[in-house]
Protein backbone atom coordinates (compact mmCIF):
# COMPACT_ATOMS: atom_id res chain seq x y z
CA UNK A 1 0.00 0.00 0.00
CA UNK A 2 1.30 3.84 -0.38
CA UNK A 3 1.30 6.58 1.62
CA UNK A 4 -2.27 7.47 2.68
CA UNK A 5 -3.18 10.70 0.52
CA UNK A 6 -6.17 11.38 2.13
CA UNK A 7 -7.85 10.46 5.65
CA UNK A 8 -9.44 7.20 5.24
CA UNK A 9 -12.88 7.54 3.85
CA UNK A 10 -14.42 4.32 5.40
CA UNK A 11 -15.75 5.32 8.83
CA UNK A 12 -18.60 6.60 10.13
CA UNK A 13 -17.14 9.98 11.06
CA UNK A 14 -15.77 10.67 7.40
CA UNK A 15 -18.70 9.38 5.56
CA UNK A 16 -21.31 11.48 7.96
CA UNK A 17 -19.01 14.59 7.34
CA UNK A 18 -19.07 13.86 3.50
CA UNK A 19 -22.78 13.39 3.00
CA UNK A 20 -23.50 16.29 5.09
CA UNK A 21 -20.83 18.35 3.00
CA UNK A 22 -22.42 18.06 0.11
CA UNK A 23 -26.04 17.85 1.40
CA UNK A 24 -26.73 14.10 0.73
CA UNK A 25 -28.67 11.03 1.57
CA UNK A 26 -28.37 7.61 0.41
CA UNK A 27 -30.83 6.72 -1.78
CA UNK A 28 -32.83 4.09 -1.14
CA UNK A 29 -34.44 3.63 -5.60
CA UNK A 30 -30.90 3.58 -6.26
CA UNK A 31 -30.48 1.08 -2.99
CA UNK A 32 -27.40 3.28 -1.65
CA UNK A 33 -25.63 2.01 1.26
CA UNK A 34 -22.40 3.54 2.16
CA UNK A 35 -19.42 1.03 3.51
CA UNK A 36 -17.99 2.55 6.67
CA UNK A 37 -15.72 -0.34 7.59
CA UNK A 38 -12.14 -0.16 7.07
CA UNK A 39 -11.33 -3.94 7.75
CA UNK A 40 -14.15 -4.69 4.82
CA UNK A 41 -12.87 -2.56 2.25
CA UNK A 42 -9.24 -4.04 3.09
CA UNK A 43 -10.91 -7.39 2.73
CA UNK A 44 -12.34 -6.84 -0.72
CA UNK A 45 -8.86 -5.65 -2.30
CA UNK A 46 -6.98 -8.15 -0.75
CA UNK A 47 -9.91 -10.80 -1.97
CA UNK A 48 -9.76 -9.11 -6.01
CA UNK A 49 -5.45 -9.37 -5.31
CA UNK A 50 -5.19 -6.24 -6.36
CA UNK A 51 -1.36 -5.65 -7.64
CA UNK A 52 -0.10 -1.90 -8.79
CA UNK A 53 -0.81 -1.14 -12.20
CA UNK A 54 -3.80 -4.08 -12.47
CA UNK A 55 -7.03 -2.42 -14.55
CA UNK A 56 -10.20 -2.35 -12.29
CA UNK A 57 -13.79 -1.50 -13.07
CA UNK A 58 -15.51 -0.51 -10.35
CA UNK A 59 -19.39 -0.09 -10.24
CA UNK A 60 -21.44 2.32 -8.36
CA UNK A 61 -18.04 3.78 -6.51
CA UNK A 62 -20.74 5.99 -4.36
CA UNK A 63 -18.71 8.66 -2.27
CA UNK A 64 -15.31 6.97 -3.00
CA UNK A 65 -14.90 4.41 -0.01
CA UNK A 66 -13.76 1.47 -1.93
CA UNK A 67 -12.57 3.36 -4.89
CA UNK A 68 -9.63 4.93 -2.27
CA UNK A 69 -8.60 1.52 -0.97
CA UNK A 70 -8.75 0.14 -5.32
CA UNK A 71 -6.57 3.47 -5.55
CA UNK A 72 -4.18 2.91 -2.17
CA UNK A 73 -3.48 -0.36 -3.49
CA UNK A 74 -2.21 1.10 -7.25
CA UNK A 75 -4.91 -0.08 -9.24
CA UNK A 76 -5.69 2.15 -12.06
CA UNK A 77 -9.12 1.93 -11.52
CA UNK A 78 -12.50 3.21 -13.68
CA UNK A 79 -15.18 3.55 -11.77
CA UNK A 80 -18.74 3.72 -13.47
CA UNK A 81 -21.58 5.56 -11.16
CA UNK A 82 -25.14 6.02 -12.24
CA UNK A 83 -26.18 8.74 -9.72
CA UNK A 84 -25.60 12.19 -11.58
CA UNK A 85 -24.40 13.96 -7.83
CA UNK A 86 -22.23 11.97 -7.54
CA UNK A 87 -19.31 12.48 -9.80
CA UNK A 88 -18.61 15.89 -8.10
CA UNK A 89 -18.15 14.54 -4.60
CA UNK A 90 -15.78 11.66 -6.50
CA UNK A 91 -13.87 14.45 -7.62
CA UNK A 92 -13.26 15.90 -4.34
CA UNK A 93 -13.03 13.09 -2.17
CA UNK A 94 -10.56 11.46 -4.58
CA UNK A 95 -8.26 14.45 -5.43
CA UNK A 96 -5.09 13.71 -5.94
CA UNK A 97 -5.19 9.98 -7.27
CA UNK A 98 -4.19 10.53 -11.14
CA UNK A 99 -5.02 6.92 -11.84
CA UNK A 100 -8.77 7.14 -11.10
CA UNK A 101 -11.37 7.93 -13.80
CA UNK A 102 -15.19 8.33 -13.01
CA UNK A 103 -17.86 7.66 -15.68
CA UNK A 104 -20.84 8.78 -15.02
CA UNK A 105 -23.31 6.35 -16.74
CA UNK A 106 -25.47 2.80 -16.09
CA UNK A 107 -23.53 0.24 -16.09
CA UNK A 108 -26.02 -2.25 -18.02
CA UNK A 109 -25.63 0.67 -20.97
CA UNK A 110 -22.39 1.66 -20.98
CA UNK A 111 -19.66 0.44 -23.56
CA UNK A 112 -17.17 -1.49 -21.65
CA UNK A 113 -14.96 -2.26 -24.24
CA UNK A 114 -14.64 1.40 -25.23
CA UNK A 115 -13.90 2.44 -21.64
CA UNK A 116 -11.87 -0.38 -20.64
CA UNK A 117 -9.72 -0.27 -23.40
CA UNK A 118 -7.00 -3.45 -24.30
CA UNK A 119 -6.25 -6.05 -22.22
CA UNK A 120 -8.01 -7.57 -19.12
CA UNK A 121 -9.23 -6.41 -15.81
CA UNK A 122 -10.49 -7.34 -12.64
CA UNK A 123 -14.48 -5.87 -11.68
CA UNK A 124 -14.75 -4.94 -7.95
CA UNK A 125 -18.22 -3.57 -6.68
CA UNK A 126 -20.35 -2.77 -3.75
CA UNK A 127 -23.55 -3.46 -6.07
CA UNK A 128 -27.15 -2.35 -5.31
CA UNK A 129 -28.77 -5.91 -4.24
CA UNK A 130 -31.69 -5.27 -5.96
CA UNK A 131 -30.07 -5.20 -9.74
CA UNK A 132 -27.49 -8.02 -8.42
CA UNK A 133 -28.31 -10.75 -11.11
CA UNK A 134 -28.48 -8.64 -14.00
CA UNK A 135 -25.22 -6.37 -13.62
CA UNK A 136 -23.42 -10.07 -12.96
CA UNK A 137 -24.94 -11.92 -15.15
CA UNK A 138 -24.72 -9.07 -18.21
CA UNK A 139 -20.90 -8.71 -17.30
CA UNK A 140 -20.62 -12.04 -17.56
CA UNK A 141 -22.59 -13.10 -21.08
CA UNK A 142 -20.87 -10.31 -23.00
CA UNK A 143 -17.18 -12.56 -22.62
CA UNK A 144 -15.21 -9.62 -21.90
CA UNK A 145 -11.66 -10.02 -20.62
CA UNK A 146 -12.88 -10.16 -16.86
CA UNK A 147 -10.09 -12.05 -14.74
CA UNK A 148 -11.66 -12.08 -11.53
CA UNK A 149 -15.23 -10.35 -9.95
CA UNK A 150 -15.41 -9.16 -6.22
CA UNK A 151 -18.48 -8.26 -4.96
CA UNK A 152 -20.62 -7.46 -2.28
CA UNK A 153 -24.02 -8.96 -2.35
CA UNK A 154 -26.95 -10.39 -0.02
CA UNK A 155 -26.03 -13.51 1.55
CA UNK A 156 -28.83 -15.42 0.16
CA UNK A 157 -28.26 -14.07 -3.33
CA UNK A 158 -24.49 -15.07 -2.44
CA UNK A 159 -25.32 -18.86 -1.64
CA UNK A 160 -27.31 -19.63 -4.53
CA UNK A 161 -24.27 -18.70 -6.85
CA UNK A 162 -22.14 -21.03 -4.64
CA UNK A 163 -25.12 -23.89 -4.38
CA UNK A 164 -24.74 -27.21 -5.41
CA UNK A 165 -27.15 -29.62 -6.93
CA UNK A 166 -29.97 -30.74 -5.07
CA UNK A 167 -31.12 -27.83 -2.54
CA UNK A 168 -33.46 -25.33 -2.54
CA UNK A 169 -30.73 -22.67 -3.34
CA UNK A 170 -29.71 -24.44 -6.67
CA UNK A 171 -31.08 -22.77 -9.42
CA UNK A 172 -30.74 -20.92 -12.82
CA UNK A 173 -28.30 -18.70 -11.13
CA UNK A 174 -26.28 -21.15 -9.88
CA UNK A 175 -25.94 -23.23 -13.14
CA UNK A 176 -24.61 -19.53 -15.13
CA UNK A 177 -22.31 -18.54 -12.37
CA UNK A 178 -20.54 -22.04 -11.97
CA UNK A 179 -20.29 -22.43 -15.49
CA UNK A 180 -19.02 -19.11 -16.45
CA UNK A 181 -16.86 -18.45 -13.15
CA UNK A 182 -15.47 -20.46 -10.01
CA UNK A 183 -17.32 -18.57 -7.03
CA UNK A 184 -16.23 -18.71 -3.29
CA UNK A 185 -17.35 -16.79 -0.02
CA UNK A 186 -14.75 -14.94 1.25
CA UNK A 187 -16.09 -12.54 3.69
CA UNK A 188 -19.38 -12.10 5.80
CA UNK A 189 -19.88 -8.47 6.14
CA UNK A 190 -22.31 -7.16 9.32
CA UNK A 191 -25.39 -4.93 8.67
CA UNK A 192 -23.01 -2.38 11.00
CA UNK A 193 -20.63 -1.94 8.21
CA UNK A 194 -22.80 -0.02 6.53
CA UNK A 195 -24.83 3.79 6.75
CA UNK A 196 -27.49 3.39 6.77
CA UNK A 197 -27.39 -0.21 7.87
CA UNK A 198 -29.28 -2.66 5.83
CA UNK A 199 -31.82 -5.22 6.89
CA UNK A 200 -30.27 -8.12 5.30
CA UNK A 201 -26.80 -10.04 5.75
CA UNK A 202 -24.04 -9.34 3.29
CA UNK A 203 -21.14 -11.11 1.97
CA UNK A 204 -18.63 -10.76 -0.10
CA UNK A 205 -18.17 -13.11 -3.05
CA UNK A 206 -15.07 -13.97 -5.19
CA UNK A 207 -15.90 -14.96 -8.76
CA UNK A 208 -12.92 -16.17 -10.69
CA UNK A 209 -13.58 -16.20 -14.10
CA UNK A 210 -12.93 -19.42 -15.84
CA UNK A 211 -10.75 -19.67 -19.33
CA UNK A 212 -12.82 -22.39 -20.56
CA UNK A 213 -16.36 -23.46 -18.84
CA UNK A 214 -16.24 -26.78 -16.99
CA UNK A 215 -18.29 -28.90 -19.23
CA UNK A 216 -18.36 -28.81 -23.27
CA UNK A 217 -21.87 -28.05 -24.28
CA UNK A 218 -22.13 -27.80 -28.48
CA UNK A 219 -25.19 -25.24 -28.22
CA UNK A 220 -24.45 -23.12 -25.38
CA UNK A 221 -28.02 -20.45 -25.72
CA UNK A 222 -29.79 -24.12 -25.85
CA UNK A 223 -27.65 -25.44 -23.07
CA UNK A 224 -29.02 -21.97 -20.83
CA UNK A 225 -32.61 -22.35 -22.72
CA UNK A 226 -32.71 -25.98 -20.73
CA UNK A 227 -31.25 -24.70 -17.66
CA UNK A 228 -34.19 -22.02 -17.71
CA UNK A 229 -36.42 -24.10 -18.43
CA UNK A 230 -35.80 -26.61 -15.71
CA UNK A 231 -35.86 -23.57 -12.86
CA UNK A 232 -39.08 -21.95 -14.33
CA UNK A 233 -41.28 -23.91 -13.12
CA UNK A 234 -39.97 -26.16 -10.40
CA UNK A 235 -42.41 -27.74 -9.08
CA UNK A 236 -42.79 -29.77 -11.99
CA UNK A 237 -40.68 -32.28 -13.42
CA UNK A 238 -38.17 -31.85 -15.87
CA UNK A 239 -39.44 -33.10 -18.52
CA UNK A 240 -43.27 -31.13 -18.31
CA UNK A 241 -41.19 -28.10 -17.54
CA UNK A 242 -39.55 -28.04 -20.62
CA UNK A 243 -42.10 -28.94 -22.68
CA UNK A 244 -44.14 -26.71 -21.14
CA UNK A 245 -40.93 -23.72 -21.84
CA UNK A 246 -41.63 -24.91 -25.76
CA UNK A 247 -39.72 -28.12 -26.11
CA UNK A 248 -41.48 -30.50 -28.38
CA UNK A 249 -42.69 -33.78 -26.35
CA UNK A 250 -41.23 -36.62 -28.24
CA UNK A 251 -38.03 -34.85 -28.68
CA UNK A 252 -37.47 -34.71 -24.81
CA UNK A 253 -38.32 -37.47 -24.38
CA UNK A 254 -36.22 -39.25 -26.61
CA UNK A 255 -33.06 -36.93 -25.25
CA UNK A 256 -33.92 -37.97 -22.00
CA UNK A 257 -33.58 -42.13 -23.08
CA UNK A 258 -30.43 -40.79 -25.18
CA UNK A 259 -28.25 -39.81 -21.99
CA UNK A 260 -30.48 -42.69 -19.79
CA UNK A 261 -32.04 -39.87 -17.61
CA UNK A 262 -35.06 -40.20 -15.98
CA UNK A 263 -37.97 -38.07 -17.26
CA UNK A 264 -39.39 -37.38 -13.58
CA UNK A 265 -36.60 -36.20 -12.38
CA UNK A 266 -36.73 -32.50 -11.29
CA UNK A 267 -34.56 -29.71 -12.50
CA UNK A 268 -32.71 -28.66 -9.26
CA UNK A 269 -31.15 -32.70 -9.06
CA UNK A 270 -29.13 -31.92 -12.27
CA UNK A 271 -25.41 -31.70 -12.15
CA UNK A 272 -23.51 -28.87 -14.89
CA UNK A 273 -23.19 -31.99 -16.78
CA UNK A 274 -26.26 -33.62 -16.53
CA UNK A 275 -27.31 -30.40 -18.21
CA UNK A 276 -24.61 -30.23 -20.65
CA UNK A 277 -25.50 -33.77 -21.45
CA UNK A 278 -29.88 -33.51 -22.08
CA UNK A 279 -28.65 -29.92 -24.20
CA UNK A 280 -26.08 -32.09 -26.18
CA UNK A 281 -29.31 -34.92 -26.98
CA UNK A 282 -31.33 -32.06 -28.01
CA UNK A 283 -29.58 -30.46 -30.49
Amino acid sequence: MSDRIHPQIASREATQHILKAFHLRASKRLGQNFLIDGSIVRGIVEAAEIAPKDKVLEIGPGIGTLTQGLAEAGAEVIAVELDKKLPEVLAHTLSGYDHVRIVQGDILKVKLPEIMGDGSFKVVANLPYYITTPILMTLLERRLPITRIVTMVQKEVAERMTAPPGGKDYGALSVAVQYYTEPEIVLEVPPESFLPAPEVDSVVISCRVRETPPVRVQDEKLFFRVVKAAFGQRRKTLSNAMKGAGFEKAKVLEAFEKVGMDAARRGETLSLAEFARLADALV
